[in-house]
């Protein structure tokens, strides 16, 4: 708090706030971790030691390569500097290594890449404009997006006790929002490109971005009324959105359509043999589901209407990750979820092309995409729920009824993570931590939220 205060009085609170997240994330480093430790561990080993026609096929680890072409090379340029902590962390038959060399270079390789998520919250501290200016410090908009988004208790979970790159992958996200928001569309488009192909969840939230960049960047005027004028269509517009999706998709599976791969690449990045519900329950609707046919097939037990041998022993709470047919309930599909998940989005789809607000209306789409898909998806993890309290926080500053739709959904998904933290010295002081954290912050939240702050491109 005395270097906050310090840089504060510079002008320099923002390189406090990252300093300061950055030096926790060090003392994180010791921490507890999860399988997704190895599993990362062994795509730095598969990229490095096969080519890259072996990539997709390698299966000596039940860890195989699952993302897309992208975050494979990055995975593989991470291990050129990965052999000079230590070599043994690249064989690939080395399941399960973890050296102390491995755990340093690993925990430092997301602290280092979350540089891109520091540099994509300061151009979205950008696009916040307040007509009042709040004394204090913490009531300044810009200072609470950044604490909320910096310090961002779901993010230090997952990523520095967990382990996994979502701060750099949220980084991308965020910076293309905000490239939107300061109308320049084409470089906000193209870093969403590159982001799908590194991590294919965010195709959950991509008809936010096709629909909004159709209507307000396609378009390029409106009637009075605020319809479409018809004739304002640019082709040459279409035609460059167009052009950058597909030299980002050429550049990312160019070389696996060239191998005549593609098939077995995207059987690796959709699994759907996995299952409806991850290990650990996300708390959604399909968990509800499953939870009332349990207690459906419990009842009918009892009951004596259902044949005990055929019912399954606790095949949805086993805490594997493994396909499962319902007892009571009828049993649901891939398909069945994908055509829910469309349903939940058509409202807010509807919203953005009939009647649009702007880079705001296409920020209150894309969480309304992310959080239905997050409710009906296919095997959804609970670290999803980071998709949409992330962009979220960009509203959280701007209304009073944002800021209390935030408060309750971030404690709740923040929460909703806590199963992911094994050992009782992470449960309890990361508690503490994000309960200190929470309530620090609630009370400035609201009060810079109701003094007419907005969030707007510059010079709107």
């Amino acid at each position: 708090m005395a270097a906050l205060r310090v840089a504060t009085g510079a002008g320099n609170w923002f390189s406090a706030l990252a300093l300061g997240v950055t030096l926790l994330k060090c003392l994180l480093i010791p921490t507890y971790h999860s399988t997704d430790f190895e599993v990362h561990r062994n795509w730095l080993a598969i990229t490095h030691s096969l080519p890259i026609s072996q990539w997709y096929y390698e299966a000596t680890s039940e860890w195989t390569l699952d993302y897309p072409p992208f975050f494979a090379w990055f995975e593989y340029a991470l291990s050129h500097v990965a052999k000079y902590f230590d070599q043994e962390m690249l064989n690939v038959h080395n399941l399960n290594y973890s050296s102390s060399r491995t755990l340093l270079f690993q925990r430092f390789s997301v602290i280092f890449t979350d540089a891109l998520f520091v540099y994509a919250v300061y151009e979205c501290c950008k696009c916040i404009e307040g007509k009042k200016a709040g004394k204090e410090l913490t009531e300044k908009p810009k200072f609470i997006l950044s604490v909320l988004l910096l310090w961002n208790f779901g993010l230090l979970i997952v990523d520095h006790i967990h382990f996994q790159y979502n701060g750099f992958l949220s980084g991308l996200m965020l910076l293309s929002i905000a490239r939107l928001f300061q109308k320049r569309h084409m470089e906000g488009a193209f870093l969403f490109a590159v982001l799908l192909h590194f991590k294919h969840i965010y195709l959950y939230v991509a008809p936010a971005y096709g629909i909004y960049l159709l209507r307000s960047y396609c378009f390029t005027a409106n009637k009075p009324d605020g319809s479409i004028r018809w004739n304002s269509f640019s082709f040459v517009r279409l035609i460059s959105l167009g052009l950058i999706v597909f030299l980002v998709s050429a550049l990312s599976l160019g070389p696996f359509l060239a191998l005549n791969q593609l098939p077995q690449v995207f059987s690796r990045l959709f699994p759907f043999k996995r299952g409806l519900c991850h290990a650990y329950w996300a708390p959604n609707f399909w968990a509800l589901y499953s939870a009332l046919d349990k207690v459906l097939s419990v009842i009918g037990l009892e009951l004596k209407l259902l044949d005990p041998n055929k019912v399954p022993k606790a095949s949805m709470t086993s805490g594997l990750v493994q396909q499962f047919q319902h007892t009571v309930l009828p049993s649901v599909t891939p398909l069945a979820t994908l055509i829910c998940t469309l349903i939940a989005i058509l409202p807010s789809i509807f919203c953005l092309w009939f009647k649009p607000q702007g880079p705001r209306g296409f920020l209150r789409c894309l969480i309304l995409c992310a959080l239905s898909s997050f409710m009906f998806g296919w095997h959804v993890h609970e670290k999803a729920i980071l998709l949409a309290v992330l962009p979220m926080s960009l509203l959280s500053v701007g209304k009073a009824g944002d800021a209390s739709i935030f408060l309750i959904l971030t404690t709740t998904g923040h929460y909703s993570l806590f199963p992911l933290l094994f050992t009782a010295p992470e449960k309890k002081n990361l508690f503490l931590i994000g309960w200190k954290l929470s309530t620090s912050l609630a009370w400035g939240l609201w009060k810079s939220s109701v003094n007419s702050y907005s969030l707007s491109p510059p010079g709107s």
